[in-house]
């Protein structure tokens, strides 16, 4: 089958700052054994269940345990990745999909078109974008062991955009023992039929965590690695993430040649990374990470949409981007929106809100307005993630000087994104904000930007926007067959947004990775693990 491209994504990409030039020098001394790679992720691994959490070190996980039946390529190209293609009927209306031969979960049973099918429905719990494909689905249904078919309500195009999205959540393919259990619980065994396999027994809680090759991984027999589409060939027999909190700690493991590659380095240690020249200190992700602030919209103060567009004339974007990057204007840029900056959908619509003049008597007294009494506001700050706490640490600060009672929790990044997943009960310490960050590949468009919904508890995760206008107009830009409408209806989602405040933008940082220059092969994105060899 030809490969399918996804609609206005990456044009225009070229305009984003490109990696760091590599640094090269004779290589730092080989680790204890060739064949072992060791990574210093920017998080600990809290939630195994690729379906339960939309944390990036979930996706990172699950992109090594499990396969997607459509790959995604740098150009953001879709292209089968375990189907061996798909047919398309009844005017667009019927999707015949074929698994390629010979696949098998790491528990030796071979994947089935119903393992297909029981992953796809578990997907549609909390993905956004998963929920949109599962309302135009009127069947889906496996017809024999290798073939299953959605029939649709209406023509859908973005299908393969949507199964094979690279970011979270991923539509990864489980065993149906697994994947149709229970759906309102995350499942505690990772198997997948991906290039590794998950060493649940050799992992450690908050130090350790360990894959291996799986040696009965098919890759694709034809084209080029790229993104997560492509072959995925395994060049090392074992994968281990090390848990390192402490940024010095990390930089000397690194330097040291204890440890191949850190995925987050600190801001104050990108200069001394890129001086030691036998290490590459280069931007992975091009579109940067766009940071948000996030509220909770289930329980006061920010249930009410007055006070959240009152805190939007608080946030300056430039504070909380010098915060997590420093004074290097080439690492980060403000004026950003709900669209990442570069992107078909991007425009100024509505931005006056975010680039005017910061007075925040005037925020004091909108607040007053609308009816703040003074309620504590939880602000939970991770402290294992330097930028996601400069982002914490600047807006606790911003909503202080505001006139919130602020109460600043500290605490690590997995148990924030466990905390912020359950819904908040009676006598449970409730939390009221928080600051993360997306790619800026998943807020490229309406399609992909998980937050940028009006669906409420219907989304699966607590917290979230009740918008009925900003979901008819999303609705609106999925029907829309031309990109001049698309744009249009992205100005209104945007100036939309402004007025409900399903989260508020703070900026777009682009964050380097740090190796040794013995790696090559790393592939742009994120961090992916096959294509990559020593040497």
């Amino acid at each position: 089958m030809m490969p399918l491209s996804r609609r206005g994504l990456l044009a225009g990409a070229a305009a984003l700052p490109l990696a760091a030039p590599a640094l090269t020098a004779p290589a730092l001394a080989a680790p204890a054994s060739a064949r072992v790679l060791k990574f210093i992720p920017h998080a600990d691994l809290a939630v195994v269940d690729p379906s339960w959490a939309t944390a990036y070190i979930t996706r990172n996980h699950a992109m090594m345990v499990y396969d997607t039946l459509y790959g995604t390529d740098a150009a953001n190209t879709v292209s089968p990745q375990m189907l061996e293609g798909h047919r398309i009927e009844n005017d667009g209306r019927t999707w015949l999909m074929t698994l390629r031969p010979g696949l098998t979960f790491h528990d030796g049973a071979p994947v089935l078109a119903r393992d297909c099918v029981a992953s796809i429905r578990r997907w549609t719990i909390r993905d956004s974008y998963a929920q949109t494909v599962a309302a135009v689905t009127d069947e889906l249904a496996a017809i024999d062991d290798r073939t299953f078919c959605f029939r649709l309500k209406r023509p859908f195009p973005l299908l393969p955009a949507a199964l094979g999205k690279p970011g979270s959540t991923i539509c990864a393919i489980m065993p149906e023992r697994l994947a149709g259990g229970e759906r309102t619980k995350p499942i505690a065994e990772a198997i997948g039929s991906g290039p590794f396999r998950f060493k649940a027994d050799e992992c450690i809680p908050g130090a350790r965590v360990v894959y291996e090759r799986n040696p009965a991984y098919v890759p694709r027999d034809s084209g080029v690695p790229s993104f997560t589409a492509g072959p995925k060939h395994v060049y090392f027999d074992r994968i281990e993430w090390h848990v390192i909190p402490d940024p010095a700690t990390a930089a000397a493991a690194l330097q040291a040649g204890e440890m191949d590659w850190w995925e987050a380095p600190a801001a104050d240690l990108w200069g001394k990374l890129k001086a030691n020249k036998r290490l590459v200190v280069s931007v992975q992700e091009p579109t940067g990470y766009l940071g948000f602030l996030r509220m909770n919209q289930d329980i006061p103060p920010f249930d009410n949409p007055a006070i959240r567009r009152a805190v939007i004339r608080a946030v300056s974007q430039e504070d909380s981007m010098q915060a997590a990057a420093g004074d290097d204007p080439a690492m980060w840029r403000t004026g950003v929106g709900y669209f990442c900056p570069g992107s078909p959908m991007a425009s100024d619509a509505g931005m006056e809100a975010l680039t005017g003049k910061r007075d925040l008597a005037a925020v004091r007294a909108a607040l007053k307005e609308a009816g703040y009494a003074g309620e504590k506001a939880v602000v939970l700050i991770p402290t294992d993630i330097a930028m996601l706490k400069a982002y914490g640490d600047v807006g606790a600060d911003m909503l202080s000087r505001a006139g919130f009672t602020v109460d600043p929790q500290y605490l690590d990044w997995g148990t924030l994104v466990q905390r912020q997943m359950r819904p908040v009960t009676p006598g449970q310490n409730p939390w009221h904000v928080y600051h993360s960050a997306w790619a800026g590949l998943d807020q490229w468009d309406p399609a992909v930007n998980t937050s940028l919904r009006g669906n409420g508890k219907a989304s699966g995760r607590p917290g979230m926007l009740d918008s009925p206008k900003l979901e008819a107009l999303r609705d609106a830009w999925l029907a829309a067959p031309m990109p001049d409408e698309q744009k249009r209806l992205a100005r209104q989602i945007q100036l939309q947004a402004f007025e409900d405040v399903p989260y508020i933008p703070i900026g777009q940082f682009f964050a380097p990775i740090a190796y040794r220059n013995d790696l090559t092969g790393l592939l742009t994105g994120y961090s992916l693990f096959w294509n990559v060899k020593r040497g």
